[in-house]
Formats: structure tokens, sequence, C-alpha cells
């Protein structure tokens, strides 16, 4: 990666600081993220952040003169089969890649990852030691256990960590260890590098243990067996049970000062502005203390958070009746301020990211892209 604050920038350095932090295995299956146009070779020296990629984007971005669009809904999903100039939506990437602009989506990945969407919405509320609604499952691992003759378990156990074997988190190289006696009678076709054919043989040997994603499982098996002095070597793959992460969708937290539901709504509104505005359902002088939040919409987490025991339930395009159903069985209050609203403040988390990652001038999009608004009655 290039040096922050340096003028030689590219689009991939923007694109490997936005898959550190959104990684695009967080991604639900049906989405698109990633890299829409671009050459990302190309140097970057300012970027633009959006929620939407609309007319009104493109334009700020070509006046700018902004290298790259970070945008969190995808421009292309569902039923795309061309991008010819004259659809709605090829007119935009053409105007992107003629203009030298490149388009990076980070969606429904940004929506788990930590911080994420809903981190930046819950921040902007005051909501403290916020946790998942809905937890994503760590990614899957396998144990590995391998018996090795005690002189040659370190060259075993490093060629495993060369490939990727033992990392836990922020460590590496992990593994745990314990002597024991391995026993084998080498038969007539055997090559034993210790023993002798026709007798039985037992060793001092290391029973080594450590962890490994199970992508890596090949990779692994090649690395033992290439540095095992054994003809066969004796070994256990175990597959781990997935266990709930620190990432997934949603925030359940709590506020600092209790409130009320009228309270929390307008506070809702103070910091939002959403410009659907902002319906409430459920009892205005009920206690608000544990708070649910999800960025964009939140219909499927209706029945966690009433099992998580949320006061109050923040998000975007409820409907009206699981919304109804939802507070007939004794849900949480709940508070719409629309899809827009709800992930404009991942913009500003994005942004800081790039330009304190990178040095790059980064600008956020505030016109709402919100295609909703409240008309007033007389």
């Amino acid at each position: 990666m290039t040096i922050p604050g340096a003028t030689n920038v590219t689009g991939a350095d923007v694109i490997e600081v936005l898959d550190r932090a959104y990684p695009r295995r967080l991604a639900e299956s049906w989405d698109s993220v990633g890299p829409v146009c671009g050459d990302p070779t190309e140097p970057v020296g300012s970027v633009l952040v959006c929620v939407d990629v609309t007319e009104g984007v493109v334009d700020m971005a070509v006046e700018s003169g902004a290298q790259m669009v970070v945008a969190h809904h995808p421009l292309l999903l569902r039923g795309v089969d061309s991008v010819a100039a004259d659809t709605v939506k090829g007119r935009l990437i053409h105007r992107l890649i003629r203009s030298g602009i490149a388009l990076f989506t980070a969606h429904t990945n940004a929506d788990s990852a930590r911080p994420g969407v809903s981190d930046a919405l819950a921040e902007l509320l005051g909501l403290v030691d916020t946790v998942p609604i809905e937890p994503k499952p760590t990614a899957p691992l396998d144990k590995w256990v391998v018996m090795v003759p005690e002189g040659n378990a370190e060259q075993v156990s490093e060629a495993m960590f060369a490939v990727g074997a033992g990392s836990i988190g922020e460590y590496r190289d992990c593994s745990w260890s314990v002597v024991g006696t391995g026993q084998f009678e080498a038969q007539d076709a055997a090559n034993p590098a210790i023993g002798i054919i026709g007798e039985r043989t037992r060793v001092d040997e290391d029973r080594i243990e450590m962890v490994a994603a199970r992508g890596l499982r090949a990779a692994v098996l090649a690395a033992l067996r290439g540095a095992h002095p054994y003809e066969e070597p004796a070994f256990d793959i175990l597959e781990l049970a997935e266990t709930p992460g620190a990432m997934g969708l949603g925030r359940f937290g709590r506020l600092a000062t209790p409130t009320t539901v009228r309270g929390f709504a307008e506070r809702v509104a103070e910091c939002l502005g959403s410009p659907s505005g902002v319906r409430v359902a459920g009892d205005p002088d009920a206690r608000v203390e544990l708070v649910a939040v999800c960025g964009g919409a939140g219909d499927s987490l209706l029945d966690t958070v009433t099992a998580v025991g949320a006061d109050v339930y923040l998000t975007g395009d409820l409907r009206h009746h699981p919304a109804d159903e939802s507070r007939r069985r004794g849900g949480p209050a709940l508070v719409d301020a629309g899809h827009w609203a709800t992930e404009f403040p991942w913009c500003a988390q994005a942004a800081t990211l790039v330009s304190e990652s990178l040095g790059v001038d980064v600008a956020v999009y505030r016109e709402p892209t919100d295609p909703f608004a409240v008309v007033g009655r007389s």
C-alpha cells in the first residue's frame, strides 16, 4: 500500500482499505459489492461517498474532479443485463467511465461489519455497550491434530503456519502441543522413516493442535504432508461448530440516560433529519433505555428485537402488517425514520476511514437521495 498522504494513492489502495473494513465475505448471498467500474491502477486523489448513485452524485463527482465514488447501495443489482448508454443506469456508468471515475460499493457487508452502518447510527444517537442484533457466525474453522516425532515438530508447525494455519483473530502461529507415545508396524511395501519393517515401533511424538480456516484445508494438508517425515502422517481434521461473532446485522445497546418513546423519537428526528419523516408506534410516554437500531430496511429483525427485550426499535421501511403483528405480540415501540436517513450516517464513517488511512480528499454527498418526502397537511 502507498504511504498515507502520498500523491501516488491508487484505486487499489482505496479498495484495500474498504475491503479490510467491510470484508466482502460478510455480504449477503444475493448482494453485489466491490468494484463496479474503473481501473484500480489509476491514481486517486479525491473520493466522493454517497448512499445512492444518482445523477446528482455523478454530477458532483465530475464537477469536483473526484476519481472514485464509494456508494452504499449497489447501482447494478438484480436483473441487470445491459449497461447501454440509452438505459438510465447505463448512462451513469458511461459518464463515470468517460470521466475517469471508479465506482465501488459496500452494501450488506458494511451493514454487518463492525464498525459499520448500524454502528454509525447507534453512535449518532448516543447508544453505548452495543452488540449485534443478529450476529454472523465466525468463519468456519478446522481443528488440526497432528502427531509428529519430537525432533520434527517445529518444521511441521512452521510449514502449516506458512499457509495460514494457527491464526486466531489478531494472533498468528498459535498452537498447543503435548508429548505422547506413537506406535506403528511398517508392512512389506512401506518405506518407514523410523523403525524396521515387520517390527512394532514406539516413538516419542508431539501431538500438535492448531486451527485453520476451512477454506485453507487443501493448502494446510499439502504443507503438512510436505514437511512431515513420515510416509503416512497421523492427523485428524475436526470441523468446529460455528459460534456467534462480533459482526452482524443491527445493534442493540442502551442509552446512558433513559428517556421516553416521545423523547427518543424527537432525538431521532433532530439527529437524522429524515426527508420522509419519522413514524412512531407505541406509548409515547413509555420508558426507553434499551434500544435496537438497524440502518435500512429492518422488518426481518422484528422478532429478534422483541426477544432481546428492546424498549424501542429504530429502522426504516417498516411495513404495516409486520409492524402491527409485532406490536400485538408485545414487541417494542417502533420508530421508522426511513431507509436513506438511517443509513446516511455511514457515509461520514466511510469518508473518515478513507481519508485517515490514505490522506486523500474525501467528500460526502449530503443531498438526500430518499425517493420519499413529507407533504404537509392543510
